[in-house]
């Protein structure tokens, strides 16, 4: 999907625009499988107010993420993107009032230094727009996730997903008399596709998130990396800068450190006395 952001970024469209058409194309189709398949009192609902603030704080999140895609290379907006496990575990410690452990604190500090490597900001000034839209991802995807797995309680995938692209096409429908312009053949499509992908994938994504721990499921968004260097090879003939080569080991360490802590802590506990362990 980031792929086809940066493309059609690159190609003349605005971001706001690209956010409407990633929402906008989803409701006919979630509307159309459900109405098929006889779904659609899946739709029915008493939390249209969470609903909406997930809407919110999801396409806050969608602007980071379309921004640091088109004013980075793929590979390094898709590492930055990768501080959502860290940001959990800092949420997790202010909100939740866990306890954080020696463990996942080095996490988060190991993480933070890829970061900075990453970023270069004393180097690359030009990247710190970029930089700062990836870091306000990883924060807000880490708030979203949460946001999910409270919605998830009550509300089915395809509820959770048609919302989310209801209240994100009707957030974003205001901006586009000031931004929108004539497209190609070809700018359609990639909007179309943009649609269809991102509709597929938030799918699964919530799918993930109702059947598994949080930051063991971000902890999969790992294998982005392969497929954004890829992308960036294919497309745009790029390859990471040497510092993004430095500093994901450590981020993606990171992420992987926190993962392995949290499945040992679900093992040696109690769903009950899980907020008093580190």
């Amino acid at each position: 999907m980031f792929m086809l952001v940066k493309y059609a970024g690159e190609s003349g469209i605005a971001v706001p625009e690209m956010m409407f058409w990633r929402q906008a194309v989803s409701l006919p189709v979630l509307f159309g499988w459900l109405a098929a398949t006889g779904g659609l009192s899946q739709l029915r609902t008493r939390r249209l107010g969470s609903h909406a603030q997930r809407g919110a704080v999801g396409m806050l999140g969608m602007l980071c993420n379309f921004l640091a895609a088109t004013l980075l290379q793929l590979a390094v907006s898709t590492t930055l993107t990768f501080t959502t496990p860290l940001f959990a575990v800092i949420l997790t410690a202010l909100l939740l009032r866990e306890r954080v452990g020696f463990w996942r604190w080095t996490a988060v500090a190991l993480g933070f230094a890829g970061v900075l490597v990453i970023a270069q900001p004393s180097h690359a000034p030009d990247s710190i727009p970029g930089a700062v839209a990836g870091l306000l991802a990883g924060l807000l995807v880490a708030v979203i996730s949460f946001q999910i797995r409270d919605l998830a309680r009550t509300e089915s995938s395809a509820a959770i997903v048609f919302y989310y692209a209801l209240f994100g096409a009707l957030m974003t429908a205001p901006f586009l008399p000031f931004v929108a312009t004539a497209h190609t053949a070809e700018q359609w499509l990639v909007l179309l596709a943009l649609g269809l992908v991102g509709t597929t994938g938030q799918l699964l994504i919530t799918m993930a998130l109702r059947h598994g721990a949080v930051a063991s499921v971000i902890v999969m968004d790992y294998t982005a990396l392969v497929w954004a260097t890829l992308f960036g090879w294919l497309v745009w003939e790029q390859l990471p800068p040497l510092a993004t080569w430095l500093g994901a080991p450590a981020i993606v360490a990171a992420g992987l450190i926190v993962a392995w802590r949290e499945q040992r802590l679900a093992k040696a506990i109690s769903p009950a006395s899980a907020l008093d362990q580190k």
